[in-house]
């Protein structure tokens, strides 16, 4: 009958070889990683373009001691308009609210020699963003929100048309990534391989044009769109050989 051999003994078998055999001669085998060598690269397109559509901001506001009064009153402006607004041809789609306030003022005064505070008057108020898609009826918006209710119009700030413009300039933007890349291959003796990755990293535009409440007086003032710059940057990693 064979006996199994005892854990201590197995043990002790063990570090005697290790003990013995010096371990510079075991082949304990290597592990090697192959890390493929790449060139990352920013590249850049840019063109004018004829600015599309403006926006507008209208707001209201009342300042009454009574709190339902303001809001009334507020709501009562900003319906008309609205309604002048859509009855103009602006679409409901193009009318956006941006904010809405309702906030009571503290009042300071002197009770013997000390300063305190009390609640004092309500100030609500309530804003809109008006978008225009045809830049040829810039002029009579101004001038529709400028005689409404509305108590400030900043506008128009003008804009391109993000939907339907600078799509192209991404390809551009990657061979112009690539240039640079052979460029800088071609200095070192080598040669660029296949794409490994593109990323985009934004697209800028013009500052646009500002316009404060009353610029013209009415209806004819002269608009002028002008363009804005379109931009397209990347950064493209490629494989170099």
């Amino acid at each position: 009958m064979k006996k199994n051999l005892s854990p201590i003994f197995l043990t002790i078998a063990l570090l005697a070889i290790f003990w013995l055999l010096p371990l510079e001669q075991i082949k304990w085998g290597s592990v090697q990683v192959d890390a493929s060598r790449t060139i990352s690269v920013t590249g850049t397109a840019q063109r004018d373009e004829k600015n599309q559509l403006a926006s507008f901001s209208a707001g209201v506001e009342s300042v009454k001691a009574q709190k339902d009064s303001a809001i009334a009153e507020v709501n009562e402006a900003m319906e008309e308009i609205i309604a002048s607004l859509k009855e103009f041809g602006i679409a409901e789609a193009d009318i956006q609210t941006q904010s809405m306030g309702v906030y009571q003022d503290q009042e300071s005064y002197f009770e013997n020699g000390a300063q305190r505070y009390r609640p004092g008057q309500w100030r609500v108020s309530n804003t809109v963003e008006v978008t225009v898609r045809e830049v040829a009826l810039v002029s009579q918006v101004n001038d529709l929100l400028t005689k409404s209710g509305a108590t400030n119009v900043y506008g128009p700030n003008f804009r391109t048309d993000d939907s339907q413009s600078g799509d192209d300039l991404l390809s551009d933007a990657v061979s112009d990534a690539r240039e640079k890349a052979e460029q800088l291959a071609e200095s070192q003796d080598l040669k660029l391989g296949k794409v490994i990755q593109i990323v985009e990293l934004g697209a800028q535009s013009a500052y646009p044009m500002m316009l404060e409440r009353g610029f013209g007086g009415g209806a004819g003032a002269p608009v002028e769109p002008g363009t804005s710059t379109l931009s397209k940057t990347v950064s493209v990693t490629f494989e170099i050989k």
